[in-house]
């Protein structure tokens, strides 16, 4: 390194002491810059794709930080490091309550992005009822197609399995993903191939929120979809639209009218293949927003109506609380006809016989 720092000096000092030709001058100062530029290209595509998913977390985390959140993580749910998760609940929710879950898929093209970037989901719909899991998966070389759908079928089965320890309730899962995340969680809601080689019962997903997803993106236009999916025969077979289907588990489609990103067709495009099958689906554009805008509607400040835009926030609240008081009638009308069928049944069955009813203490004899 010093060896290399001496040449350098001893080139620029040659450089100056040349004859000032018309135009040299120009010609060093347009050669510092070029590498001035080369070092900020490479620093820039170094460090932006971690600092940029962060940089969210840390301006929520300046306004939420009074928020009495409990958080655990990481916790490994397979051997690869990628293959985490954290979980966050409000730490003034009933002990005795066990709350609907909510599983976030974060984005990055499969080729970055890590679950901890991702704090303000759980900060931010913890204290609105629900235990978040902020869920990895294994990133591209390792993570190329299937393996970011086994990874999040993996992560859904240790939530299934693990969460009522932390306050969770199994019975009432919920998915969110936002680009690549989204993904990963229509994928697990659409093609029950994944969460059945898990071990998963087909109604363990009991919604999906998709924010900014690809879900019919033939043919492969960016390095990393290429990178990700590239080696798959046939190509179909990555494709959530392809999957749609009437008893899917209810779905949000969100995306912004200005998302360059993954474009809006996707979601129009799955939104009209599930609607055509009868699913329940809702299909949401925000008209002034990207693809990263979006997801700052998640996070605070960004989430408020004084200085930011409630709008995506409030669709996936409002998504998940009418699932959760669906999901509460269905419980309720299942217990009814369990409690019908009991009393059917007992009603069907034969009459005891006097004797046996006096024996075992059902009646009394008279004046006893």
């Amino acid at each position: 390194m010093g060896k290399h720092r001496a040449s350098w000096k001893r080139w620029v000092r040659d450089l100056e002491k040349k004859p000032k030709e018309p135009g040299g001058c120009c010609l060093f100062q347009m050669i510092f810059i070029l590498i001035l530029t080369l070092v900020a290209y490479n620093l820039y595509h170094w460090l932006w794709p971690d600092l940029r998913h962060h940089v969210l977390d840390k301006a929520d985390l300046a306004v939420t930080f009074y928020k009495d959140i409990e958080e655990r993580g990481p916790l490994a749910y397979g051997k690869h490091e990628d293959q985490k998760l954290y979980i966050y609940r409000d730490a003034d929710a009933p002990e005795e309550t066990a709350l609907p879950v909510l599983m976030f898929i974060h984005g990055g093209g499969w080729a970055n992005g890590d679950p901890d970037a991702y704090g303000y989901v759980g900060r931010n719909f913890a204290p609105k009822g629900f235990v978040v899991v902020n869920v990895g998966y294994r990133l591209t070389p390792e993570g190329k197609w299937p393996a970011m759908l086994t990874d999040s079928a993996a992560a859904l089965k240790w939530t299934s399995q693990n969460i009522a320890k932390y306050g969770g309730d199994p019975e009432r899962i919920y998915l969110m993903g936002h680009s690549a995340g989204a993904y990963n969680a229509v994928m697990l809601g659409l093609d029950r191939r994944w969460t059945r080689k898990a071990g998963l019962p087909d109604d363990t997903i009991d919604g999906v929120i998709g924010l900014a997803g690809p879900y019919d993106f033939l043919p492969l236009d960016s390095d990393n979809a290429k990178e990700a999916f590239g080696h798959v025969r046939p190509l179909a077979a990555t494709q959530p639209v392809r999957f749609a289907r009437r008893n899917a588990p209810p779905m949000l489609l969100a995306t912004g009218f200005y998302d360059e990103t993954v474009e809006r067709e996707n979601s129009k495009a799955l939104f009209d293949a599930l609607a055509a099958k009868g699913a329940t689906v809702r299909h949401v554009v925000f008209n002034d927003m990207d693809h990263n805008g979006i997801l700052m509607g998640l996070a605070s400040p960004f989430d408020d109506s004084r200085i930011g835009d409630p709008r995506v926030k409030d669709a996936v609240l409002t998504f998940l609380r009418e699932r959760v008081q669906e999901a509460a009638r269905e419980r309720t009308r299942a217990e009814r006809r369990a409690r019908e069928l009991r009393a059917t049944r007992d009603a069907q069955s034969p009459a005891q016989d006097p004797a046996e009813a006096q024996a075992s203490g059902d009646i009394q004899p008279a004046g006893g």
